[in-house]
């Protein structure tokens, strides 16, 4: 197991701000010093705020959009991904505000953007991952172990390994796993039976990576947020339940201002030093 030491934001700080109340967040992320929060709406669903002060900037909408899913955001392209599982596309949404769509052919649920600032997609009902350049191409597919039931959310290592965070209500197994480069097999995993204790999980559902690979992990039922290890060993409790009071839907760090942004199923997102 790697120390502790090693660890820059091994602990989660006061709350710095709280996001105002609305629709459903279906994502946030940050990019050339705004932070992006995604709204499940019809029209003005992407609220775009300073990271300083966090006043509202401006209302962005995302046409012919019919269900989002995950938001992602990469610095290399200055651009913010949305995933839309209602038209089956992701929707890419430049700084300077122009806005297109590819398909994707299947329901996409998490997003994320890897060492070649190429697009990760997680599906999963087909249980796969998809990378795709900024505007849409299709690189790769990744077929997933079996055991790996409902992938919310994949993020890829340096080295690169996927990690994956998966189960749902129903499913048997509720974990994360480290998983090899080629997606067949599983590496390391922390998890498994639904539970509340330590070492368990109850939908686990999306993942934030530092610097170093520690790993932060939203507990949707659990309400929690915890930290592991690059090995995917528990560390320690970042968010507690106590300190969450609604459910943790989605998460994204900013290492270099050290923030870590916590989006609520409903309503809001609050925003915790590191």
């Amino acid at each position: 197991m790697y120390p502790v030491e090693t660890c820059c934001l091994c602990t989660v700080g006061q709350v710095v701000h709280t996001l105002p109340e609305g629709e459903q967040v279906c994502g946030v992320t940050s990019l050339a010093g705004e932070v992006y929060v995604l709204r499940g709406k019809e029209c003005d669903q992407v609220e775009v705020f300073d990271v300083i002060n966090y006043r509202l900037q401006r209302l962005l909408t995302v046409p012919n959009s019919r269900g989002f899913t995950d938001m992602t955001s990469c610095e290399h392209y200055r651009c913010v991904y949305i995933a839309d599982h209602g038209v089956e596309c992701i929707h890419r949404l430049h700084v300077q505000g122009a806005v297109t769509r590819w398909a994707v052919h299947d329901k996409p649920r998490g997003l994320s953007v890897n060492a070649a600032h190429n697009v990760l997609v997680t599906y999963p009902d087909v249980r796969t991952i998809r990378e795709f350049s900024s505007h849409g191409d299709l690189l790769r597919e990744l077929t997933l172990a079996e055991d790996i039931i409902n992938p919310w959310h994949a993020i890829q290592t340096r080295n690169g390994e996927f990690i994956v965070c998966h189960g749902y209500f129903g499913d048997a197994v509720r974990r994360v796993c480290k998983i090899s480069a080629d997606g067949r097999h599983i590496v390391q995993s922390h998890g498994g039976q639904r539970g509340s204790d330590i070492g368990q999980y109850d939908v686990p559902c999306h993942l934030a990576v530092d610097n170093n690979e520690f790993v932060f992990l939203t507990d949707l039922v659990n309400r929690r947020v915890s930290l592991l290890s690059p090995t995917i060993d528990f560390v320690r409790e970042v968010v507690s339940h106590d300190e969450l009071k609604r459910y943790p839907w989605r998460l994204h760090l900013d290492f270099q201002r050290r923030r870590l942004y916590v989006a609520y199923l409903t309503g809001s997102a609050v925003v915790f030093s590191v």
